[in-house]
């Protein structure tokens, strides 16, 4: 429900981002718990805060990373989490 508080998000980016996040899910060959706790994530966050369009695939990147590094052995690098959203973010 936290969705219909969300002013510039919609049900729709958040299907999208959660597909996005399965192929990297799947092409880290990251653990099943890693993607379900990924997501929880996103949604307690967005629960809180108003997000853009703009910024739901950084707090996808974001969530992904915090959640790797401690679910994961070897998590991915924020060098090749950028690399994957296409450039659209920096490191910084």
């Amino acid at each position: 429900m936290y969705m219909n508080r969300q002013e510039k998000v919609d049900e729709t980016c958040r299907s999208t981002l959660i597909d996005w996040l399965v192929q990297i899910h799947f092409n880290f060959n990251l653990m099943p718990e890693t993607l379900y706790l990924t997501v929880n994530a996103f949604d307690r966050f967005c629960s809180i805060v108003q997000i853009t369009k703009k910024e739901v695939q950084l707090v996808g990147i974001a969530g992904l990373l915090s959640v790797a590094k401690y679910e994961e052995i070897y998590p991915p690098t924020l060098k090749d989490l950028v690399k994957i959203s296409g450039d659209a973010y920096t490191a910084e």
